[in-house]
C-alpha cells in the first residue's frame, strides 16, 4: 500500500545534529521501505504543507526546554492534519522525558506520543490500532525503525532554509544506554542500561551505498568505555577507515582530515583506571577527545585520565562543565581554573564548555540552584556570551574573561551586567571613570551586604532595577543599586557601534574552533 503521503516535521529550534529519528522514520516510509512520499520540514516556513492531505505526520522534540517552539510545532501538525489528531505522531527527548505532560495536555487529546526509543516493531512503537486497520498496523514482524538506516536524503529538501552544523558524518551508536545513573541526566530514562548497538561497520556500509560516503564518524554513545566490547569497538572504527591521521577524498576536492568525535563525551572515571582505554583512542582520528567534568567529586579521576592522555598523544582535548546544580560559583571556577593550568603544565589544547544544569522535565530554562541565584545565572551567560560558550585554555584570556581568583569571579558574577555585557568599554574606554567608580563603593560593601544586593537583583528583571532603588536595608546598597539600571537602547547601540569599529579586526578564541566541534546547546541566547 504505498505511495502514502508522509510529513516530518522538525520544530524550528537551532541545533547542531540533524533529526536522526525522523530520518530513520524516513527509511522507514521511503524509497528503502514503504515506498510513500515523504515530504520533511523545519519551523513553520513552508506553508504549502497545508494543501496537502497527508496520511501521517511525526514531530520530533529535542531539548525540554524548547517547549513554546515544540508546543507551537505540535499545534501546527494538529492544523496541517484538518484537526484530526489520529494522524499525528510526537516522539524525541523531550516527548519522553515529559510525557506526561504531553499526553495531559486536552488540546493535544488523540495525537500519539512515544516515549523512548522505537525499539520494538513498528506496529508495537508507533502505538498503532490494528482494530481499525490504521496504516501499516500489521507490521508486527518488520525491522524496527530504531535499526534502520538513516535517510539523509530528506536533509536536502530543507538545504536551502537550514544547514546543520554537523552533517556530513555517519551518526551512529557503538552503545545505548549508560552504567550510571546520574541524578541530572536523562539517559537511563531514555536508554536505560549500557548495551552493544548495532554493527558499526554494517551502518557504514549501508550509508555510503544509499546516500553516498561521509567525511566523519559521529558516535552518539553515552558511555563508550563503560562497554565490554570498547577494544573491538575502536578496531572497528580504524577498519572503517577512521584511523589516526586519516584523510577523505572526494572526487575534485581537495583531501581533508577525517574526524571521529564521541559527542556525549567520555567518562574519566573508567578512563583513569586502564591506560589501554586512552592508548585505543589514541588510534583513531578522534577530535576532540571529550572528557566530562561534572563536579569536583571526580577531580582526581579528571585529572589522571588528562594526563594519560597526553602521555599516549592526546592534546586536543574538550569538556562538559555542568554548573548549577550541586556546585557553587567558586567550584565552577575551580574546574575551570584547573584545566588552564594542566594547559600550560602539559602543553595541551583544553576548550572547556560550562553547560548550564536544567532538570530533563522542565519546559524552560528556570530552574536555579540553591547555590547560585538568578543575577548570577544571567551574568555568566553574558561572560559566556563574549566568549561564544568556550574556556579558552589561554591564562590572560581566562583572566581577563572570569578573574583572577574564586573571589574576582563572584564579583564579575555580581558586576552591572551592562559593564559585563562591554566590558572593554567600562574598563579600557571611556566608561573607566564610571567603571573605576563602581569598583570603589562595591568594595565598600561588607559580604552581607553584597548577599542583600545579589537577592535584590535576582527578585526581578533589569526592566526593574531601577524600582529596587530605596528598598534595600542598607543605604551603601541603595546607592551601589543605581549602577545597575540598565542603559537605554540608544546609548548602549552607540557604544557598539563604536567598540565594533575598535575590534573589528581581532580574533576571537571561538575562531580556533570550528562550529562543528562545539557544544549541541549552551543556551547562550537564554536569560535566567
Amino acid at each position: 500500500m504505498p505511495n502514502k503521503n508522509i510529513l516530518l516535521i522538525e520544530p524550528g529550534y537551532k541545533n547542531k545534529y540533524p533529526p536522526l529519528g525522523l530520518m530513520k522514520i524516513a527509511a522507514y516510509h521511503g524509497p528503502y521501505g514503504k515506498k510513500d512520499n515523504v515530504k520533511f520540514i523545519k519551523g513553520d516556513k513552508d506553508r504549502s504543507v497545508f494543501n496537502s492531505n497527508w496520511d501521517r505526520i511525526y514531530v520530533t522534540t529535542l531539548f525540554s526546554f524548547e517547549w513554546v517552539e515544540i508546543a507551537k510545532t505540535i499545534d501546527s501538525a494538529i492544523a496541517i492534519a484538518k484537526g484530526d489528531t489520529t494522524k499525528v505522531f510526537v516522539g524525541g527527548i523531550a516527548a519522553s522525558l515529559m510525557h506526561e505532560r504531553f499526553i495531559t495536555e486536552p488540546r493535544w487529546r488523540g495525537v500519539r506520543f512515544i516515549s523512548g526509543l522505537l525499539s520494538s516493531s513498528p506496529s508495537e512503537s508507533l502505538q498503532l490500532d490494528d482494530f481499525t486497520e490504521e496504516l501499516y498496523s500489521d507490521d508486527f514482524s518488520g525491522t524496527p525503525i530504531e535499526d534502520l538506516v538513516p535517510d539523509y536524503s530528506i536533509l536536502d529538501q530543507i538545504q536551502d532554509q537550514y544547514i546543520y552544523p554537523v552533517h556530513d558524518a555517519y551518526f551512529a551508536y557503538a552503545s545505548r544506554g549508560c552504567v550510571r545513573k546520574c541524578h541530572f541526566c536523562g539517559v537511563p530514562k531514555l536508554e536505560g542500561d549500557q548495551r552493544d548497538a548495532q554493527s558499526i561497520t554494517s551502518l557504514i556500509k549501508a550509508i555510503e551505498e544509499r546516500h553516498g560516503p561521509k567525511r566523519d564518524l559521529m558516535l552518539m554513545d553515552n558511555n563508550v568505555v563503560a562497554s565490554k566490547n570498547y577494544k573491538n569497538i575502536i578496531a572497528e572504527i580504524r577498519d572503517n577507515g577512521f584511523q589516526k591521521g586519516a584523510m577523505f577524498l572526494r572526487q575534485g576536492k581537495q583531501a581533508i582530515q577525517r574526524r571521529v568525535d564521541f559527542n556525549q563525551g567520555v567518562d574519566a572515571r573508567i578512563l583513569c583506571k586502564d591506560k589501554m582505554y586512552l592508548e585505543e583512542m589514541a588510534t583513531i582520528a578522534i577530535r576532540p577527545l571529550r572528557i566530562a567534568f561534572d563536579h569536583l567529586g571526580v577531580r582526581k579521576p579528571y585529572e589522571t585520565a588528562i594526563h594519560m592522555a597526553h602521555e599516549v598523544g592526546l592534546h586536543d582535548l574538550s569538556n562538559y562543565m555542568l554548573y548549577n546544580f550541586k556546585d557553587t560559583p567558586a567550584d565552577l571556577y575551580e574546574r575551570m581554573r584547573l584545566n588552564i593550568d594542566l594547559n600550560e603544565k602539559l602543553n595541551i589544547r583544553i576548550f572547556s564548555f560550562p553547560m548550564r544544569y536544567q532538570p530533563t522535565d522542565l519546559p524552560n530554562r528556570s530552574f536555579v540552584s540553591e547555590n547560585w541565584n538568578r543575577y548570577y545565572l544571567r551574568s555568566i551567560q553574558i561572560i559566556l556570551q563574549a566568549t561564544h560558550g568556550i574556556v579558552s585554555g589561554s591564562p590572560e584570556f581566562f583572566q581577563t574573561a572570569f578573574g583572577g581568583d574564586k573571589e574576582q569571579f563572584e564579583s564579575l558574577l555580581l558586576r552591572p551586567q551592562h559593564f559585563l555585557f562591554n566590558r572593554f568599554w567600562y574598563e579600557k574606554y571611556e566608561g573607566r571613570a564610571e567603571f573605576d567608580s563602581f569598583e570603589t563603593d562595591f568594595k565598600r560593601l561588607t559580604m552581607e551586604e553584597r548577599h542583600e544586593l545579589a537577592n535584590l537583583l535576582s527578585g526581578t528583571t533589569p526592566k526593574g532595577f531601577a524600582g529596587l532603588i530605596g528598598k534595600a536595608s542598607s543605604s551603601k546598597v541603595n546607592h551601589i543599586l543605581s549602577y545597575y539600571v540598565p542603559l537605554p537602547q540608544n546609548e548602549e547601540a552607540e557604544i557598539w557601534k563604536v567598540m565594533r569599529q575598535r575590534l573589528k579586526d581581532s580574533k576571537t578564541i571561538a575562531a580556533l574552533i570550528p562550529e562543528d566541534e562545539l557544544v549541541e546547546d549552551a543556551g547562550l541566547t537564554e536569560t535566567a
